[in-house]
């Protein structure tokens, strides 16, 4: 039943010229399909998913292990690079964006439901979130780096990919 769901919104959305891009990136359909999210798009789910990266990393320094903390870190570190770097592009005129002030609705309720806990089960909800969290910013990057319509994020895109990767496999590697 799931496929047959999967194979209708694919065929709808490849068949309809009013199916929106961005309905389309929100609900999942472009990933499914591996097209390339419209460049206002990519820039709000990037900048998102950098600030729920530094925010929940900031949990993390003050409630997990030495072993999670080394990776918020890290974390923080990174994607408060990247949140500059991409901060930079859309002010130097280079990409036609508007950068957010707040992530979105599930990046905020992931961070919410974070909040709510400590030891154990914070560490493990953390551990999780940055899994996901990473799988996405992964594909996100890729298809914005392989057919992306602003070429300057398009290079952007591809050569901050290797470094989201290597993030999703230390994200992998604390969930074991």
């Amino acid at each position: 039943m799931k496929t047959l769901i999967y194979v209708s919104l694919i065929l709808a959305a490849a068949t309809s010229a009013v199916f929106a891009q961005s309905t389309a990136e929100k609900t999942g359909a472009n990933s499914l399909m591996g097209v390339s999210p419209k460049t206002e798009d990519f820039v709000t789910e990037a900048a998102s998913s950098d600030m729920f990266e530094i925010e929940s990393s900031k949990l993390a320094l003050e409630r997990s292990d030495a072993q999670t903390k080394t990776f918020a870190q890290q974390m923080l570190t990174d994607h408060q690079k990247t949140s500059d770097e991409l901060k930079d592009l859309i002010s130097a005129g280079k990409v036609k964006a508007t950068v957010p002030t707040a992530m979105s609705s599930s990046h905020q309720s992931m961070l919410d439901d974070l909040k709510k806990l400590n030891g154990d089960d914070f560490t493990k909800q953390y551990h999780s979130d940055q899994e996901d969290v990473h799988e996405n910013a992964v594909d996100l990057f890729k298809r914005y780096g392989d057919e992306g319509e602003n070429a300057e994020l398009k290079a952007w895109a591809a050569t901050t990919r290797p470094a989201l990767e290597h993030h999703l496999k230390m994200a992998t590697d604390l969930n074991k």
